[in-house]
């Protein structure tokens, strides 16, 4: 079939024609290679294509219905070409991202925006979840690429850590007194406390943590987003378990206070995963890269300080 689609091609530019030498022309081949196509796609398919004579070639009554045909066909051919080429040059396309709004807000921002400066008639689609809904996302195609709270435990997924953030626990003005105070794990306990749920990656983490030194927390407020966690605190109903990375304009417009606790919870990560098995479509390829050309920067200038 191959080899016919050639035939064809030229079939059809033969028909514009009506000439064999004209079509040689738009073709760049020789008068007698037209010929003997025409020939071929003839003998192939048993019927007379061409009236042939001397001023030139006009279409049969065969010739003119395979001719319908076969400008339809060619033309969608080429107009798919030329989507796949717009792809390829990212001037369509579509890039679904799976992230929650935190991470989307503190962390993303800045390279969804150099992103659509470069590519701007890439669609960019969120989907907004928990890093377990992320990663089932991601297995199920819904998405191209999550940026998750780490650590995951998942084979099948490629990870790469984008950034270290660090928990911490604040209070608001009611209990700013805390704040000069050096406080176990333990003291926090007989305060309200204000967590993520208990779905969030986050809250496992320290909650994990919180258990490996024998403190069991059973937090007053489960909230499901970090801004809510950080107003709950700024409003005084209690102590709050917070990303500092995430919570700095709250603590250096004196909003929140950051407690001072015997034993730092240790750095976690935000990062970046896709499926191992799957190719990432060429938008996907281009927004890693942007994602890994920051992060080269940003240790080189650490190295540099």
């Amino acid at each position: 079939m191959i080899g016919k689609l050639d035939l064809y091609r030229v079939f059809s530019v033969v028909a514009k024609n009506n000439s064999f030498s004209r079509a040689a022309k738009d073709l760049y081949m020789t008068q007698p290679a037209v010929s003997q196509a025409m020939m071929q796609l003839e003998k192939e398919l048993g019927t007379r294509l061409f009236n042939r004579t001397p001023k030139g070639v006009t279409l049969t009554t065969e010739g003119s219905l395979l001719f319908e045909y076969t400008n339809s066909a060619l033309g969608l051919l080429d107009a798919g070409e030329e989507k796949l080429l717009e792809f390829k040059n990212l001037t369509t396309g579509q890039l679904k991202i799976g992230v929650g709004d935190t991470i989307s807000r503190f962390f993303l921002m800045p390279y969804l925006e150099a992103f659509h400066t470069m590519y701007p008639n890439i669609k960019l689609e969120m989907l907004n979840g928990t890093t377990s809904e992320i990663c089932n996302f991601i297995k199920s195609g819904e998405v191209d690429i999550g940026f998750c709270n780490f650590p995951i435990e998942d084979s099948t997924l490629q990870l790469t850590v984008c950034t270290d953030i660090q928990d911490i626990f604040v209070c608001g003005e009611k209990y700013k007194t805390l704040a000069s105070k050096s406080l176990s794990y333990e003291d926090l306990l007989k305060f309200p406390l204000i967590f993520l749920e208990k779905k969030s990656n986050s809250r496992k983490y320290v909650e994990d943590f919180l258990l490996s030194n024998g403190v069991h927390i059973e937090p007053e407020f489960e909230l499901g987003s970090h801004d809510l966690v950080l107003e709950f605190a700024r409003s005084n109903l209690g102590i709050a378990c917070v990303t500092k990375e995430f919570s700095k304009d709250y603590l250096h417009r004196g909003l929140l206070y950051e407690l001072s606790l015997n034993g730092k919870i240790p750095p976690r990560s935000i990062g970046m995963c896709f499926l191992k098995t799957v190719p990432l479509s060429r938008a996907a390829t281009k927004f890693v890269e942007i994602i890994e050309h920051k992060r080269f920067n940003t240790r080189r200038t650490i190295k540099k300080a």
